[in-house]
């Protein structure tokens, strides 16, 4: 899943990148241009991977030994298909594009933001303080904080969502209760958990989220890197 999301993504977000550079002289602001970018970016991606991300979650939460309600990939694909239809693959689809399309609007507004600024303190053979290619992680790392934190509460949503529907109480967490939207799900959150329920979870997301965004950039920007110096020589 990870693989395809990110090939989606990145290729998305450079597309779209360079459609907007081509706005002159009327471009846009070079944050406003990170935002709209990152947003389709990860709006695209998410919808076209949604079904395996739900299948993830449901694999995740369901109990082990005979209990377990999918025993295979196949199976849980013919048993939704079955029991839930072609919208049962995309329950809390919205509530996901929802909470990806700002979070990663900002993710790479704050990033290509960060990440110059991060730059000038990276080489040790300008007398900088930060190794090669630590100047993308770093930047990686404040903007996925930064972003997470933000749009934490749809995330929590959009996981309860996905496991609704007619397998719900078989679950590890049998109490789980009955959301139909995304708006009802925050409101019972609100009213059972308070303002703290819609961030429960956050700290372990952002001990996970950090470092693979730090991976993630630091490889985006070493590959980005080859690509550009393989089509300067072959040109």
């Amino acid at each position: 899943m990870y693989v395809c999301y990110g090939a989606i993504q990145f290729t998305t977000y450079r597309t779209v990148t360079q459609l907007l550079a081509h706005l002159d002289p009327h471009r846009l602001p070079p944050p406003m241009e990170s935002f709209i970018a990152g947003a389709f970016a990860g709006g695209i991606a998410t919808a076209s991977t949604y079904p395996l991300d739900l299948l993830r979650t449901r694999f995740a939460a369901q109990p082990s030994g005979p209990q377990r309600i999918y025993t295979s990939l196949l199976a849980s694909i013919r048993d939704i298909a079955v029991h839930e239809g072609r919208a049962g693959f995309f329950r809390g689809c919205t509530a996901a594009v929802g909470q990806i399309v700002p979070y990663m609007g900002l993710f790479f507004a704050t990033y290509e933001s960060l990440r110059p600024a991060l730059g000038r303190v990276h080489e040790y053979d300008s007398g900088g303080l930060l190794p090669l290619g630590a100047s993308d992680a770093a930047a990686g790392v404040m903007a996925s904080v930064f972003a997470k934190t933000g749009v934490f509460p749809l995330d929590l949503v959009r996981k309860r969502l996905q496991v609704q529907g007619p397998t719900r109480a078989l679950y590890v967490h049998r109490n789980i209760p009955e959301s139909r939207g995304v708006f009802m799900t925050m409101g019972t959150v609100l009213q059972t958990q308070g303002v703290r329920g819609l961030y429960r979870g956050l700290t372990v997301s952002l001990l996970k989220a950090a470092p693979a965004s730090a991976v993630t950039m630091w490889t985006y920007e070493r590959v980005l890197g080859l690509l550009r110096e393989y089509e300067i020589g072959a040109g």
